[in-house]
């Protein structure tokens, strides 16, 4: 684990809108006051969000030198750290919301960081893009993998290495032991409820473990 203090004169703290369907229904799940962990946080620009308008608390967990100066610059506690490590610099309950944002599907372990969300936070929010979108079943159909602008690599150079649908994540949630507490489904930044697993582009789902209080 690395804390990165010194922040190079050139690096300036980013504005604090950040215009993303998911990051405003996640902001909606986030109580005021809440401890907070954003794991992948970038630059910090979400949790700099929710400190504003949630009065949240917090740490983000980030991996990339840039995006942990940008964070410090712009006042964000950060942790310098690969997520495939794990969370066991973290107590169990240590936080209220623990997010996991547009990151999963990059995960090598994927079990194991929705079992470390749910040990760490009280609840756990999680978001990805929806690999059973029409566009990405007929693209397999026609012999092609797909590439969208959710998923714009190549097969070859993608980060992408579990994707999934909302049912496939449903699935492992429950067999892990968590419940859902609340998902939207979203197609260009819009709530998608009608065959929403083949025409949505974006999952958002809020969770936490089946026998917590």
């Amino acid at each position: 684990m690395k804390n990165l203090h010194a922040v190079p004169q050139d690096v300036q703290p980013l504005p604090i809108v950040v215009p993303r369907a998911d990051l405003d229904l996640i902001e909606s799940w986030v109580p005021m006051g809440a401890r907070v962990l954003d794991l992948g946080c970038g630059d910090g620009s979400f949790l700099a969000r929710l400190m504003k308008t949630r009065k949240a608390k917090g740490y983000g967990v980030e991996i990339d030198d840039t995006n942990v100066q940008r964070s410090v610059a712009s006042g964000i506690n950060v942790i310098q750290q690969d997520l495939e490590k794990g969370l066991a610099m973290f107590e169990d309950h240590a936080f209220d919301v623990v997010i996991l944002s547009q990151t999963l599907q990059a995960m090598h372990n994927t079990e194991r960081i929705l079992k470390e969300i749910a040990r760490v936070g009280k609840e756990g929010i999680v978001s990805f893009p929806n690999f059973g979108h029409w566009y990405h079943v007929w693209s397999i159909a026609l012999g092609r993998m797909p590439v969208s602008k959710q998923m714009p690599y190549q097969w070859y150079n993608t980060p992408n290495i579990h994707l999934c649908t909302p049912k496939d994540f449903e699935a492992l949630v429950a067999q892990i032991g968590h419940k859902v507490l609340g998902k939207q489904l979203f197609l260009n930044g819009e709530p998608v409820a009608f065959l929403g697993n083949l025409r949505s582009t974006l999952a958002v789902y809020r969770f936490k473990p089946q026998f917590a209080a």
